[in-house]
C-alpha cells in the first residue's frame, strides 16, 4: 500500500464510512437565524456553478478519498444553504440531468460518480450551533465529524458518539448509523438524532424542504426513521441534522448530549508475525473474540473500552510486522489502568510470540479525539473495503482463512488487512425496529481491507480482497448472511459484491444484510419520499415491488 495509505490506516483506527452520499434535509427559518443567516453573520456561500473549462473543475474532481474512482459531472454545484439545495435539485430535475449528493467524500464505492450529470457538493454547509426553537444541536451535513467533536465539547461540553476520521462528514455517517469509540457506553450516533432536515422530489418533480422529526406523531415520522440507519442518497439530500438524548430534559444544552470522558487513557498490544504460526493466530482471534463475548452488555466496568486489532498482511524480510490492538477506555472509571492490563492479558494468554505493551498515556478527551484520530489525508489512497458484523466470534475456519490470506508476504497480500473493532455495549440496548439500524446483536465490527498505489495493479487487489471475503464466509455462500455468529453488513461500509451473483451466492438478497427485516419499511419510505426515483445508487434502496 502507499505510505500515506498505510500510515493511516495502520497507525489509526478510524471508523471510515459513507460520508459520501448523503441525503439532504432544510432548515425553517428559526434554525437559519441561528446558523449563517443570524443578523451580521455572513452570508453563505454559493450558489456556486463549477463546470469542465473551471480551473477548479479538477479541484473538486479529486475532492474524495477513495481515488479508485473519479468524479467527473456536467458541472458541480457547491451550495450554502438549503435553499440552494432545493434549486440545485429543482434545476437538474427539470432538466432530466442525474443528480448525486457528497458531503464528505468518504464512500467505498462509486455512488457519487457513477453516472452523475451533477454532484451537488455540502462541504461548505458546515455549521454546528445550538438551535433554541428546537432544543437541539444543529450539525450541517458537510460539517466533518472533527469539526462537530470541537464545537460541541468547547461550546457545551458535550459530544455525540461518532467515528475516529476526523476528516468524515456528517452528513452520509449519521444517515448509516454513525459509530465510534464512546459507542459501547452510549450507543450509535443515530440514537440521538432528534430531527432531520431534506430535500425530497415529490411526483411531479417538485424540490422542497421537509422536516422529520423523532415525535412519532408528526406527518414526516417515516422519513425520520428511515435516516436512522437507512444510509445516504436514497431519499434526499440531507442538509441537516438536529442531535438531543432523547432521555434528555429541559433546555440547558449541556445536559441534551453525553459528556465525553473528563480523560482517556489509551495503550497498544503488539505482536509480530515472526514466531505467530496458524494455531497461535487461532488462539489470538479466539481470546480477542471470547473476551468481546463476555464483555459487551450494556453497562459494566468494560462499557468504556474501545480497541480495534488490525492484523496487516505478513511483509517481506526481517522485519515481517505485526498485528496491532490500541485499546482506550475513561480513565476516570475505578481501577482503569488495572482494567486495561487485564484486557490485554486475556487477548494475550497462551500466544507466541510474547506481547509488548506500550506504556498507557492519558490525554484530555478532546486531545485524545484528535491525537488518536486518522486525519483526512491520512484516509486518502485506492481501497476496496468489505465489512461484516460479528454476534460471537470467527469460528477456527474463519481464522485459518485470514492467516492463510495475510500470513505469507506476496506482493497483493502484504497490502491487506483483517480489522476487528469492538462492538456491541449500549448499542445492543435498542430494539432492532426502533432505527433503521437493524442490527443490535453483534460484538465487533469486520473490516477486510485491500490498498493500493497507483503504481500496482488494482485488478490484482480487488481479486484477493473478494477472495479473502468470499472463502471467510463460505459457509454462508460468501456473504455475512445475518444468523449465527454473524449479523450482516454495515452499510456506511458499502459492498456493491454483495448484490453480485459472482461474489454473493448465497440466494440471500444485498438488502437483508444490509438492513434486515428493516428493508421493506425502507422501500415504503422511498416510495413515499422518492417516487421519481431521483436519488440512487448501486447499493440503493428499491420501492416495492407493485402487486
Amino acid at each position: 500500500m502507499s505510505e500515506v495509505t498505510r500510515r493511516g490506516f495502520i497507525g489509526g483506527t478510524a471508523a471510515l464510512g459513507g460520508g459520501v452520499v448523503a441525503a439532504g434535509i432544510a432548515e425553517p427559518a428559526a434554525a437559519r437565524a441561528g446558523a449563517a443567516g443570524a443578523a451580521g453573520a455572513a452570508p453563505p456561500l454559493g450558489p456556486v456553478v463549477v463546470r469542465p473549462a473551471d480551473p477548479r473543475y479538477g479541484d473538486l474532481a479529486v475532492r474524495r478519498t477513495n481515488q479508485r474512482f473519479r468524479h467527473e459531472p456536467e458541472y458541480f454545484h457547491l451550495v450554502g444553504s438549503t435553499e440552494q439545495v432545493v434549486k440545485a435539485v429543482g434545476d437538474a430535475v427539470r432538466a432530466n440531468r442525474r443528480v448525486t449528493v457528497r458531503s464528505g467524500g468518504h464512500c467505498y464505492e462509486n455512488f457519487v460518480g457513477e453516472g452523475a450529470q451533477v454532484v451537488i457538493d455540502l462541504c461548505e454547509m458546515s455549521e454546528v450551533y445550538f438551535d433554541e426553537e428546537r432544543g437541539a444541536f444543529a450539525v450541517e451535513a458537510g460539517a466533518t465529524l472533527m469539526q462537530t467533536y470541537r464545537k460541541l465539547y468547547l461550546g457545551w461540553g458535550v459530544t455525540i458518539p461518532g467515528g475516529q476520521c476526523g476528516g468524515v462528514a456528517a452528513g452520509g455517517h449519521i444517515a448509516g448509523g454513525g459509530y465510534g469509540p464512546l459507542s459501547r457506553r452510549d450507543g450509535l450516533t443515530v440514537d440521538y438524532l432528534h430531527a432531520v432536515e431534506v430535500v425530497v422530489v415529490d411526483r411531479s418533480g417538485r424540490a422542497r424542504a421537509v422536516v422529520a422529526t423523532r415525535n412519532p406523531a408528526d406527518p414526516n415520522h417515516d422519513l425520520w426513521w428511515a435516516h436512522t440507519g437507512g444510509g445516504g442518497g436514497n431519499f434526499g439530500v440531507v442538509t441537516r441534522y438536529w442531535m438531543r438524548d432523547p432521555g434528555a430534559r429541559g433546555n440547558d444544552p449541556g445536559r441534551l448530549l453525553p459528556k465525553p470522558p473528563a480523560t482517556v487513557l489509551s495503550g497498544t498490544a503488539v505482536w509480530s508475525w515472526n514466531g505467530m504460526d496458524r494455531e497461535s493466530f487461532r488462539r489470538l482471534l479466539r481470546n480477542h473474540g471470547e473476551w468481546h463475548e463476555r464483555n459487551s452488555a450494556p453497562g459494566g466496568p468494560y462499557a468504556t473500552l474501545w480497541g480495534s486489532l488490525l492484523i496487516p498482511g505478513r511483509q517481506a524480510g526481517d522485519d515481517p510486522g505485526g498485528m496491532l490492538l490500541p485499546a482506550q477506555m475513561d480513565a476516570g472509571v475505578p481501577g482503569a489502568e488495572k482494567l486495561m492490563g487485564d484486557f490485554f492479558a486475556a487477548v494475550a494468554e497462551g500466544v507466541t510470540p510474547e506481547v509488548f505493551v506500550t506504556p498507557f498515556e492519558r490525554y484530555p478527551w478532546f486531545q485524545a479525539a484528535r491525537t488518536l484520530s486518522l486525519g483526512e489525508e491520512a484516509e486518502s489512497g485506492r481501497y476496496k473495503g468489505k465489512s461484516a458484523y460479528l454476534r460471537a466470534r470467527f469460528t477456527e475456519e474463519q481464522a485459518d482463512v485470514a492467516y492463510d490470506h495475510l500470513g505469507t508476504p506476496g506482493d497483493v497480500s502484504s497490502s491487506g488487512l483483517l480489522w476487528l473493532l469492538s462492538y456491541g455495549g449500549a448499542v445492543n440496548a435498542v430494539a432492532p425496529s426502533a432505527t433503521a439500524t437493524a442490527e443490535r446483536s453483534s460484538i465487533l465490527k469486520v473490516l477486510h481491507l485491500s490498498t493500493w498505489d497507483a503504481s500496482r495493479d488494482g485488478a490484482a487487489h480487488l481479486e484477493w480482497i473478494r477472495r479473502f471475503h468470499r472463502q471467510t464466509f463460505a459457509g454462508t455462500g460468501g456473504v455475512p448472511v445475518p444468523g449465527g455468529n454473524l449479523g450482516g453488513a454495515y452499510i456506511n461500509y458499502p459492498d456493491a459484491d454483495h448484490a453480485d451473483p459472482r461474489w454473493n451466492t448465497s440466494g440471500v438478497p444485498w438488502s437483508t444484510i444490509y438492513y434486515g427485516d428493516n428493508y421493506p419499511r425502507l422501500q415504503r419510505v422511498k416510495a413515499r419520499w422518492d417516487p421519481r426515483d431521483v436519488f440512487r445508487h448501486a447499493l440503493a434502496i428499491r420501492p416495492p415491488a407493485r402487486p
